[in-house]
This record gives C-alpha cells, structure tokens and sequence, in this order.
C-alpha cells in the first residue's frame, strides 16, 4: 500500500488514541505485525506555545516506522505551522483529527466539529499539504449525526486538498462508540475518491477485517478500540490477509509477559511513578474476562514500585495456570 512516497509492508495501521497509542505501546504494535502506527493527538497549539510534554509525544523509535503523528486544531495557519514542526521532527507522515467526539475538543470547533465546517476542513487540509513535503493524511467519521453523513464529501475534499490518504470510522459524533459503525459509508467514500482508503470501525478479529475489505472495496484496515491492549490482533490480521495460518491464541505466559515488557518500557519512557498510574488502566484491558481479575486489579492499583508489581503479576500467573492445570 502507498500512501505519498512512504510503501507500507501491509495495509494495517494502528488508530491514534489518547492515553494509548503512545511510542511503548505503538512500537509494540508494529513488533506484532501493524504496518502504520499513528501518535495520541497532539495539540497543535501546544506545538506553537513550545510545550515540553507536547513535544514529549514527538518521540519516534526508528523500530515502529513508519509512523504518523497526529494533529488536531481548527486554524489553517497555526495546524500547517504544526505540520512542518512535526515534519522536521522526522515524522513520516502528519495524520489531521477529524473524528474525536470529545466534548471539549468539539466545543472548540476541532475534531469532529470540523465536519459540520467542510470549507474550513478544506482549508486546513490544504495549508498543511503546502507546508510540508511528507504525505498529510486525515481521519474523519460518517458525519455529524445521521442526518448529516457527509463523508463522502470531506473525502472529496481531502483528495482536492492533495491529502494523501484518509480513514474513515463508520460512526458518526453523535453515536460517540455505541452503536454498529456503518460500513456502507466507508464503501461510498472509497467509490468517491482515488486517494487510498483505511476502513475503521468493529474490527475485532481477523475475520471482521477481512469482511470489510471485502464488503467495501477499502485499500487497508484501520484498528482502534480491537487493538486496545490486544496487540496480537494484528499478528492475526497479518496472517489472514497474506493468506497464512492463523496464529494460536494467546496463552496466559505470553499474555503475562507482555503486560511486564509494555510496563518496563513505560518506566523507562516516562519515569517508574507516571508509568505504574497509567499501566493501571492498560492492566484492567490486558485482563479482560480473565479469572478472579477484578481482584488482582484492586491489588495492583496499591502497588507503588514495579518491584512490588513484578512480584504480583508472578503470583497471578502462577495461580491461573494451576487452575488451568
């Protein structure tokens, strides 16, 4: 798949999400088999006023290219002045937020606010395509609410503005995440430009992925909320669209193992303090629907060095496989 002049091994890319995609957890994703990682959203206001932790989320491992960081803001000026910082930063690409719902972001006009503005996202788009030299890319969702599904349109736009690429979430703001995304409407955007297309929206596994390629014609698949601390749902993805074997499940070992090598590398990225806070939240998905886990969470949100963590993540460990045994 090409997307401008960056070649991506496989059409899978790693959607940008706060407090997520951060560089641990995307050179991670890239380990087990995502062709495209893409950075938490990064202010370009922040960019601009030369804050220390908005540059912090500039950081690229050569081991995860190639990678897209993320901008959001609703100023032509101030996003292509972003989009050269992050250019010379040494991102491959800049990736431009259309499709956050969140409410404080919305109320600034930025996000998914910009798909009631189509001009105004043009304009955007287009100040930050003649800023740069690597490939502009945006994510949008279906529209606004149902009675405005106008992705089609911005995807027109984009292409007129000479992005490069564009993803689409088949939901719209007003459903947020519930509900089914629409994939009817990731089919309409990719019959309405030539530009590539990355399908978003209800990928769970390796067969939801190879359905939406094939029910909408997509170029590639974009994963979100399905590689939330399931890392390997892109080995299996991988797999299943270079037509190979499907690999194992994940055992509780692995599982486990990758639970301390993504807080390791969270210590080292951000400091033992900052990395065990929010390792709290990543152990709560890594977990999910395992035996007596509400516990061992309750256990580890006490737990203040990673010593003391290592020690519990052995003991729970140990414990399910006995049971298992």
């Amino acid at each position: 798949m090409q997307i401008g002049n960056i070649k991506l091994d496989i059409p899978l890319a790693l959607a940008p999400m706060a407090g997520i995609t951060d560089l641990p957890y995307r050179i991670i994703c890239r380990e087990q088999g995502c062709g495209l990682t893409i950075s938490e959203m990064v202010s370009a206001k922040g960019l601009l006023y030369k804050n220390i932790k908005t540059f912090t989320m500039l950081r690229i491992a050569d081991s995860e290219r190639p990678t897209a960081i993320q901008l959001f803001g609703s100023s032509p000026a101030d996003l292509a002045q972003a989009a050269k910082i992050v250019e010379d930063s040494g991102a491959d690409m800049v990736d431009f937020n259309m499709g956050c719902p969140v409410q404080k972001i919305v109320a600034n006009g930025e996000g998914s606010a910009l798909m009631k503005t189509p001009q105004l996202a043009y304009e955007i788009l287009a100040a930050m395509v003649d800023a740069v030299h690597i490939p502009i890319t945006v994510k949008f969702r279906a529209g606004w609410d149902e009675q405005h599904l106008n992705a089609p349109e911005i995807a027109v736009l984009a292409e007129k503005a000479g992005v490069s690429a564009v993803a689409v979430h088949g939901r719209t703001r007003e459903q947020f995440y519930s509900g089914n995304a629409d994939w009817d409407i990731i089919k309409q955007v990719k019959q309405a430009v030539k530009i590539p297309v990355f399908g978003n929206g209800d990928i769970r596994n390796a067969g939801d992925g190879l359905r939406m390629l094939q029910e909408t014609k997509c170029d590639g698949i974009m994963i979100g909320r399905g590689a939330d601390c399931n890392p390997w749902i892109f080995a299996e993805l991988r797999a299943a669209i270079l037509g190979k074997d499907l690999p194992l499940g994940v055992d509780i070992p692995t599982r486990f193992a990758m639970i301390q090598r993504h807080l390791q590398d969270l210590i080292e990225f951000k400091g033992e303090i900052i990395a065990l806070k929010e390792m709290r939240r990543h152990v709560n998905m890594y977990l999910k629907g395992l035996p007596k886990a509400a516990a061992f969470r309750v256990k580890f949100n006490k737990m203040e060095t990673y010593k003391d963590f290592a020690v519990l993540l052995a003991e729970y460990k140990q414990q399910l496989i006995a049971e298992e045994h």
